[in-house]
Parts: C-alpha cells; structure tokens; sequence
C-alpha cells in the first residue's frame, strides 16, 4: 500500500478498477506539468473507464505539497526511488538530450510561463534526467501494459491510455 502526499492510503493494485501509474520526474518539471494537465482535463472520462491515477515523483511529500497539492488524483512521493528501483524505471541523460523531446520541453516551459507555474527547484533531489515510465495494473495485480519512455517527453497520451482499457473493464 502506497500513501499519498495528503497521507491517503493508495492501493496498487486498487482491487475495484484499474491503476495508470505513471512514473514522473521531480515535483515542479516543466514537461510533466504540461501532461498532467491533459490527465485533469481528461480526468472525468479517465475514472468513467474505470481507472485511477497514481502518479509517482522522486521528489519529498514537502516538495511535492507545493507543486502537486492541487491535482484531482493520487501524487506519491518516492525520494529514494525505491518504486522507481522496483518498476525498473531509470534515468538517463536522453531524457533531455533526444531531440524529440526539445519541442515538448519548449512547449513546457512556455505554458508554465503562461500559466506562472512555480517553478521547480535549481537542485532537485534525484536528478532531472528522469524518464516517464506508465503501466496499466489490473486489480488482480497483473501489468496489462506497460510504457518505458525513451525521453522526457515520451508517456502516453489519454487517447494512447483509454485505447488499453479493455472493453470488459469500462464502466458505465
């Protein structure tokens, strides 16, 4: 059992529906900000297919209260990376470095800039070479799919998500 930075338990598996758990960077990244967004907005119609958003960072629960506080679903502070260690999701100076990833990262930090984000740390605890890593958990725990990013910008979509819910598992 996880527990979320508002001291919430979070089942993974969660034994009533599926579990997206996304695999971030650190707590203020311009780029991981940008795609959260497209999970809130989305979020009604994520949770009508009968799945819950777990989102974990390897930033501190402090860190983690000022940027994430806000967001309508499950954030999970792992500053050691001890889940990131168990899902094998890793860091890599590709993260940044991959030219598919620059226009993501421009149009990051230019919607931050818009929106006045706060922005993260000059030193985050972990790194910022982190990539984004998605698996879709049944309730019985088995992984029905599963996503490696191979750059910062590189995680599934809502479209590229709902498209692996299995038909069975939608709810009304």
């Amino acid at each position: 059992m996880l527990t979320s930075i508002h001291g919430t338990p979070v089942p993974v598996p969660d034994p009533d529906r599926l579990v997206h758990l996304q695999f971030r960077r650190f707590a203020g990244c311009p780029v991981c900000n940008l795609h959260l967004r497209s999970i809130v907005a989305r979020h009604d119609e994520i949770r009508s297919a009968g799945v819950r958003e777990v989102v974990v960072f390897h930033s501190s629960r402090a860190e983690l209260l000022e940027h994430a506080a806000e967001l309508p679903f499950d954030v999970v502070a792992d500053p050691d990376k001890r889940l990131y260690r168990e899902y094998d999701v890793e860091s890599a100076p590709r993260a940044l470095l991959d030219p598919r990833a620059w226009p993501g990262i421009v149009r990051a930090i230019a919607t931050g800039l818009r929106h006045r984000d706060k922005t993260p740390a000059s030193r985050v605890h972990g790194g910022r070479l982190g990539l984004p890593a998605d698996f879709l958990i049944a309730p019985d725990g088995r992984t029905v799919a599963g996503k490696y990013g191979e750059h910062a910008n590189d995680q599934w979509s809502v479209d590229e998500l709902l498209a692996l819910v299995p038909a069975r598992e939608i709810h009304p």
